[in-house]
């Protein structure tokens, strides 16, 4: 059984003006014990909407949802005090230090003052614990916030958006941190609309949009299953005749810079080396096109409008 498992997973919420708004449409999701799990989606994919169904902040409107084998909400109570998480921003005391916020929390969870020393060091906030969060960035609230989340030292940690905000300083912490946590043997899952970012911390991935299941998988199945259709980059001494020449045997060719790119499958350059040398045009480079996660989401939601 996976850490998560939700099936056909349904939520709606009344407008004020009448009339409802889907946010979760039917979701299947499996996510496996251990490592990083990055959720995808754009703004409004009902990333957030799927987590507070997760950790019972709203009921499902329909579907079965199971955390760490427990139903959600009916059995979570057996369970939450494994989960750690962070739902958009981490709630914090700004007029207190980040010592005394994990004091208070740690409190709540019956946890005592070696487990705030080993999350404050785990953070790297150690020297600037007795500060006052107010005069803490971002990304020093943000890491925080995940400390506060590993208080009870859960085996999965849920994470919303934990980079959202960030300046380039605080996106490399947060993702240095997640990506370490994951090695642990704890199950990370990340929820993020910052595709590049994800890839660089994940091990699977599941794309949604417009509260549906898109795709999912390792991140290498992921980008293997797009990496076929994204074609092949040719260079050549003058691009514009041989696209010229390629289009005359029926196969779609632009120019990219000082390149082509080729639409055909990484198994068919064979068959445009041997077109273009038959013409006395000869490759100095011939390789796929290099594909990552938002390439990928593109290709996948390009019949829903949307974008990352």
């Amino acid at each position: 059984m996976g850490v998560i498992e939700l099936e056909g997973l349904r939520k709606d919420f009344r407008r004020l003006r009448g009339g409802r708004t889907i946010a979760v449409a039917g979701l299947d999701l499996d996510v496996p014990e251990g490592g990083v799990f990055g959720f995808l989606g754009p703004n409004g994919a009902g990333k957030t909407t799927t987590i507070r169904c997760l950790l019972g902040l709203v009921r499902p409107g329909g579907g079965r949802v199971h955390l760490l084998g427990a139903e959600v909400p009916g059995a979570l109570a057996t369970t939450i005090a494994k989960v750690g998480s962070i739902v958009e921003q981490p709630l914090l005391f700004p007029r207190l230090s980040g010592r005394r916020n994990l004091e208070i929390l740690a409190r709540i969870h019956g946890v005592g003052a070696l487990a705030i020393d080993a999350v404050v060091e785990r953070v790297g906030l150690a020297e600037r614990q007795g500060d006052m969060v107010k005069t803490y960035s971002l990304g020093m609230k943000q890491r925080l916030g995940i400390a506060a989340a590993l208080l009870k030292d859960p085996s999965l940690l849920i994470l919303d958006e934990p980079a959202n905000g960030l300046d380039p300083a605080g996106i490399v912490q947060v993702r240095e941190l997640i990506r370490s946590l994951g090695a642990e043997g704890r199950t990370v899952f990340v929820s993020s609309h910052i595709l590049a970012e994800v890839q660089q911390v994940a091990d699977q991935v599941a794309i949604i949009a417009r509260g549906r299941l898109i795709t999912s998988g390792s991140v290498r199945e992921v980008l293997a299953s797009a990496g076929s259709n994204a074609g092949m980059m040719a260079k050549v001494p003058e691009p514009t005749a041989a696209v010229l020449l390629l289009s005359e045997r029926g196969i779609r060719a632009q120019v990219q810079g000082d390149a082509i790119r080729v639409e055909v499958a990484p198994q068919d350059g064979a068959r445009i080396t041997e077109i273009l040398a038959e013409r006395g045009v000869f490759l100095s480079e011939l390789r796929p096109v290099a594909v990552d996660l938002e390439t990928v989401f593109l290709e996948l939601t390009k019949d829903e409008g949307l974008a990352p």
